[in-house]
């Protein structure tokens, strides 16, 4: 099943950008997810079983690096729901012509 994920990261220490950006980067290294990154949330895209088994993986790194603050992530999931391509696609195949 396809799915979308819409994940945030809460370091609890004052410079908290290094520990996103490296979450974030690390995300962007699976290429079967599809990742998109604004200023609130990253939202990913792919198949749910993958996407919860990486997020697993990320999050679980994030916490155990070396010096690593409190982490508090909050996480929204949408099973079921396809790529932003794919909705950009049914949104042209359904426009009038």
């Amino acid at each position: 099943m396809r799915a979308a994920v819409e994940i945030s990261m809460y370091p609890l220490i004052g410079d908290y950008r290094p520990p996103i950006q490296a979450f974030i980067d690390r995300l962007n290294t699976h290429p079967e997810l599809t990742v998109q990154t604004n200023t609130l949330a990253t939202q990913i895209w792919g198949p749910l079983d993958q996407i919860m088994a990486i997020l697993t993986q990320e999050m679980t790194r994030s916490a155990a690096a070396t010096g690593a603050p409190q982490l508090v992530f909050v996480m929204k999931v949408l099973p079921g729901l396809g790529s932003p391509e794919s909705a950009d696609g049914a949104a042209r195949a359904n426009a009038p012509q």
